[in-house]
């Protein structure tokens, strides 16, 4: 018997064995304890609803179901004991984790309502094994030691991180809380994982170059793992692989993005391993890189089964949300919550956030596709309230670049549609993806009057964003709309370019929509009355530039446009053959042309004679000559003069030469002189123009003295200058090496250096007679 409060791994247990009941005793984790039981493996529901199929899966179902119940029925001892020893219920648990349907699965819709029940049958009892499997301590009686318990699962296998992971897509939706503490409990008692994991996330990467690789493609700049091979041969690309490999690229995609995203919202602990290795980054270049390659190949590609063309749409817009929503954990969880919290590193924080999202400028798809569901806006406006210090000018180029690659594309952001959950009672119902009727929640946008019809064709494309999806006021670019146009006709030849414009005009520019309403006969009435056939509209022709143009040169010889000959032989590029520069310089042919256009007019003046009144120059028209010195034409001679007499005399009174004066000489001296006498006397007397220097330098000393005083400065009486100082050996004051070095410095005015200048301004001096 189990001791109390011992745990499972040191109890020690005492059984009959033989026939003879012999005892003996065991440890309580034994492989002679384990019950001899085989455990039947897991098998998806029948896609199709035929009695011997739904009956087979229902009996099958009823042996798992039946087998774990008994299992949970055991007590810890031996319940532990069939988990550790017993590999067919492994093997059991194992394949229900590989073949359960995922949420977007054909078989997760069950064909029949019986089917549906037994799903969720088998969905309850094995999340409960695993539930139990992960609780180390389940009463005071019953319960192992936590380091060997963390032993006991990572040797045997009994959780791995690829099981961790499907666990979290399967059972995470309605039982996240669980889940969350199922795996933090592994992790806890078990720190290996974290190792574990961080290989794994190291296989995501490459799971993403591997999908690269298959489409013909690769990652460039800092985020690529190896470089790009340039004698590399041509792969496939997805457009030209087949289509069976195309299917299973975008299954394999789906599901990687499906099952990352679940395990990190399930468990975000996971996302500081998965923000060591970059993925952020690598997510954001292999988003802008890959996804539109492998929309384009699903679109464009001619597929026998219409239901298989949507179905793997409807998967690739899936992976693309969910890549989304794995860059917005992993941002909210390592650098987001930090900075709400008040952590101590928040300016680390902050730098790292907004260098996320400074990379995700150029990856405008990404960006943009961020945006829609998780507004940078509003992160911003978190960051602005939890750290004041934000700087102001990156936010606003962050956010001025976001509205910049909305204006590129045309298009406006539309409110994103929450997922729907499906709730669950504890475990008693389907809460969870894999269930019956379980899509994910998938935002399917569904014309009005149309909510009960399950969307078809492009309409459960429309939750994809397209280009000029802007309302109907919303306009595009003329290369976008011949592009729309050339990929309607492709498929539907016969329709008129007028038909196919007013067709995507009614609906938004969505040629995906255009395409399926005119194979439905679904069109809007209004666009049911138009002639399928109808052309597109001529637009009115714009009058001719020449017609229009104005120039000085119209209608001259050289006049090309109005012309259609002109005399090539009075046009050259360059010197004319044959003629020197001297001759170019000296030809006056235009001199003689001028003349003759005189000459032609009807009024013809022979001469036009001026004869000034000092020189008896005569100007003839004919002796015009076009040569001469036009240096002075500028100035206005005579322009500023006074025209009148007594303005001139007013000026300055009329004297007679005195050459031309005859006798009275004496006379008009006198009169001069008392001219002059009177002028002297009435005259005031002006300022001398070279005034005393003693009486300049005393003016300036009153000035110097007045501005000291204002500024409180005290000269210091003069003293006389010493540069003989102290004998030798005693040393010298401050005012004698002060005295010593202006000597030094002005000895140049005086003393023996100007002795030739004082000799020549004394032998002057005793030149001058006195």
């Amino acid at each position: 018997m189990a001791c109390a409060m011992i745990p499972l791994d040191e109890q020690q247990v005492t059984e009959a064995t033989g026939p003879l009941g012999k005892e003996r005793t065991l440890p309580a984790l034994h492989p002679d304890r384990k019950e001899e039981r085989c455990f039947v493996p897991y098998k998806p529901p029948p896609e199709d609803s035929s009695p011997a199929q739904v009956e087979e899966y229902l009996e099958h179902g009823k042996f798992i179901t039946e087998d774990l119940d008994w299992l949970l029925a055991l007590r810890h001892d031996k319940f532990w004991c069939q988990v550790v020893f017993d590999e067919s219920l492994q093997k059991c648990l194992d394949s229900y984790l590989r073949h359960s349907p995922r949420g977007l699965d054909p078989s997760s819709l069950p064909s029949s309502p019986a089917v549906a029940d037994m799903q969720r049958c088998i969905h309850r009892a094995v999340f409960m094994t695993f539930l139990r499997m992960a609780t180390h301590k389940e009463s005071k009686e019953s319960f192992i030691t936590p380091t060997v318990f963390g032993e006991i699962i990572y040797n045997n296998f009994l959780f791995d991180i690829p099981k961790i992971l499907d666990l979290c897509v399967l059972f995470g939706k309605g039982n996240s809380q669980l889940l969350h503490k199922m795996i933090e409990n592994i992790f806890t008692q078990q720190p290996c994982y974290y190792g574990d994991l961080d290989e794994a996330v190291l296989s995501v990467l490459q799971v993403l170059d591997t999908i690269l690789a298959k489409c013909g493609l690769q990652c460039e700049g800092a985020t690529a793992i190896e470089p790009l091979k340039l004698s590399e041969p041509s792969r496939p690309t997805a457009m030209t692989m087949s289509q069976q490999d195309l299917v299973d690229l975008v299954l394999y995609l789906c599901d990687t993005c499906t099952t990352i995203q679940a395990f990190l919202d399930i468990f975000p602990a996971a996302c500081s391993t998965f923000h060591c290795h970059s993925f952020l980054n690598r997510l954001a270049s292999f988003y802008e890189v890959a996804v539109p390659d492998i929309e384009k190949a699903v679109r464009k590609r001619n597929f026998d089964d219409k239901s298989l063309q949507e179905d793997l749409w409807r998967r690739v817009c899936h992976a693309r949300r969910r890549m989304v929503e794995m860059a917005h954990l992993l941002l909210q969880h390592t650098c987001l919550q930090p900075i709400l919290e008040g952590s101590e590193n928040i300016q680390t924080f902050v730098e790292e956030l907004l260098q996320h999202f400074t990379t995700f400028l150029p990856e405008k798809r990404f960006l943009l596709d961020y945006d829609e569901q998780f507004p940078i806006a509003d992160d911003i406006s978190l960051l602005q309230q939890a750290f004041p210090l934000l700087d102001e000018t990156r936010t606003s180029y962050l956010l001025q670049g976001v509205e910049d690659a909305w204006d590129s594309i045309g298009r406006r952001r539309t409110q994103y549609r929450p997922q729907q959950t499906h709730s669950s009672a504890g475990l008693t119902g389907q809460g969870v993806e894999g269930g019956a009727g379980a899509w994910g929640g998938e935002m399917v946008i569904r014309e009005p009057g149309e909510e009960g019809e399950t969307p078809r064709g492009a309409e459960a494309m429309r939750d994809m964003p397209h280009k000029g999806d802007n309302g109907a006021a919303g306009t595009i670019s003329a290369g976008e709309l011949e592009s729309l146009l050339t990929h309607i006709r492709d498929l539907l030849p016969d329709l008129g370019e007028g038909f196919l414009l007013a067709c995507l005009h009614q609906y938004n520019y969505s040629s995906e929509l255009v395409i399926n309403y005119i194979l439905e006969d679904r069109l809007h009435p209004d666009l049911d009355k138009l002639d399928r056939a109808m052309p597109r509209p001529v637009k009115e022709e714009l009058p001719p530039v020449l017609s229009t143009r104005s120039n000085v040169f119209d209608d001259d010889e050289f006049d090309v446009f109005n012309r259609d000959q002109v005399d090539m032989t009075r046009v050259w590029k360059g010197r004319r053959k044959g003629e020197s520069v001297r001759d170019l310089l000296n030809d006056k042919q235009h001199i003689a042309e001028q003349k003759e256009r005189y000459l032609t007019y009807e009024t013809v003046v022979d001469e036009v004679i001026v004869t000034p009144s000092d020189s008896g120059a005569i100007y003839n028209l004919n002796d015009y000559d076009d040569e001469y010195d036009d240096t002075y034409d500028i100035n206005q001679v005579g322009a500023n003069d006074l025209d009148g007499d007594s303005n001139l005399l007013n000026r300055r009174p009329f004297t007679v030469p005195q050459v031309l004066r005859q006798g009275g000489r004496p006379q008009m001296q006198e009169e001069n002189i008392e001219e002059e006498e009177d002028e002297k006397e009435g005259a005031v007397k002006r300022d001398q123009f070279v005034q005393d220097p003693a009486l300049l330098r005393e003016r300036a000393e009153a000035r110097r003295a007045t501005m000291q005083h204002r500024k409180g400065f005290r000269p210091e009486p003069a003293r006389e200058r010493d540069v003989v100082g102290k004998p030798k050996g005693q040393g010298q004051s401050t005012e004698t090496l002060l005295d010593r070095r202006k000597k030094e410095a002005h000895k140049s005015r005086g003393a023996n250096h100007n002795r030739r200048a004082m000799s020549d301004r004394k032998r002057n001096k005793g030149m001058i007679p006195s």
